[in-house]
């Protein structure tokens, strides 16, 4: 028959001392679908979705009635039934869905362990998904999150923090759910199609050539010489702090002027040239007898954790205003352009993955490029003053 609401609201179990359990009826429009109403004083009724896949036969239970109706059953059965039709077992889709880890439990049971043992800077993700993500998102199961969802939180990590911070979150979230997909957890990475937003340029900090003597001059006073030496290398070999902190003796090569990095920010390898002042200070540099770190802590088992104190001091000493101990690479980045170095070169020596991180000292490079077309116009001048001399002989 053709299932109304009103027509399921009469219908009643079967009749008393029939044997049956329940009566069962189907419905004329949506083919599969069917009412059961349970024998008894409670008359339950419940909806259910008879079907073919592969061979057998099936049913799934779409849910009660009254607290479902009709046309919203009718609809159940017919995604379903277009689910069967691509060959999508609706009663294995669905326990797949009831199994569906949340964002928390993926979070913290998968991708963590997996970034642990595969990124350099896992300690970065986990930090951004245990103050912000799991806190927003941890209790949702991972299909639900939509990317209305990616959108808006995004749009909220760029009012309380930055553009730059807001693209990092996406990054994570985007990586986060192809993992998922590649893991078979979820069929879509809600990522897809958000876009970044645009980040004003970073400023480049640097250190003019008197600002540098004065650091030069408060090191030379800072009693934590391990932490001046690591600070110099830095200045000189434009590295990053952990790869300095990191570096260990048997990866150096005074020699040939070479420093092996086994680990870098992006997971690979390199070789740093030294320079004669970076090998001077090398050389210069008390080794520890049986110590493995070119700049060991106050426990010599390990490397120098951090040399902020002795930064802040130098530049207290100094008179000069804060700086970050990363801004020492832009220091040694911004005087290399400043020499005329290209910014090719300048990428390589620096391990930039991309041109586009090291494009942003291509400003500096004005006084350089000035000079190059000056050269051109001179060029152009002399063959203009020499054009006239010889027409000038010629009459």
């Amino acid at each position: 028959m053709k299932l109304t609401n009103r027509a399921i609201e009469a219908m009643s179990g079967p009749a008393p001392g029939s044997g049956s359990k329940s009566k069962e009826v189907s419905d004329s429009e949506v083919t599969g679908l069917r009412i059961i109403c349970s024998a008894g004083a409670a008359q339950r009724k419940f909806f259910y979705f008879h079907y073919t896949i592969h061979g057998q036969r099936k049913k799934a239970k779409i849910g009660e009635f009254p607290a479902i109706g009709v046309q919203e059953a009718r609809q159940q059965a017919l995604e379903w039934r277009a689910a069967i039709d691509r060959g999508v077992d609706p009663m294995e889709q669905r326990d797949r869905v009831r199994q569906m880890p949340t964002f928390a439990q993926f979070a913290l049971d998968e991708y963590l362990p997996y970034a642990k043992q595969h990124k350099v800077s896992w300690d970065m993700d986990e930090s951004k998904l245990r103050l912000h993500l799991v806190p927003k998102f941890g209790s949702r199961r991972l299909c639900d999150i939509s990317t209305r969802d990616v959108q808006m939180y995004i749009a909220q990590i760029k009012t309380s923090h930055s553009p730059a911070t807001a693209n990092r979150h996406l990054a994570l979230l985007s990586k986060f759910f192809k993992m998922a997909m590649s893991w078979e957890r979820v069929d879509r990475n809600p990522c897809v199609g958000v876009a970044k937003f645009r980040e004003p340029q970073s400023r480049v900090e640097t250190l003019s050539p008197e600002d540098l003597q004065k650091m030069l001059k408060a090191m030379d006073a800072e009693p934590n010489i391990q932490a001046v030496a690591a600070l110099k290398l830095l200045l000189l070999t434009g590295t990053r702090r952990e790869e300095a902190l990191q570096a260990r003796w048997e990866h150096v090569d005074l020699d040939n002027a070479l420093w092996f990095l086994p680990k870098t920010k992006n997971g690979k390898t390199r070789h740093v040239m030294l320079n004669s002042e970076a090998v001077e200070l090398l050389r210069g540099h008390a080794r520890m007898p049986g110590i493995p770190w070119v700049f060991p802590g106050r426990d010599p088992a390990r490397p120098l954790n951090n040399p902020r104190k002795a930064f802040t001091r130098i530049l207290n000493a100094a008179g000069l205003p804060y700086l970050r101990i990363h801004s020492l690479r832009h220091v040694f980045a911004s005087y290399l352009v400043s020499s005329g170095v290209s910014l090719f070169q300048v990428q390589n020596l620096l391990g930039h993955a991309s041109p586009s991180t090291t494009q942003r000292y291509a400003h500096l490079a004005n006084d350089v490029l000035r000079q190059a077309s000056a050269s051109v116009s001179s060029i152009f001048s002399q063959a203009k003053n020499g054009g006239a001399s010889e027409a000038g002989a010629q009459a």
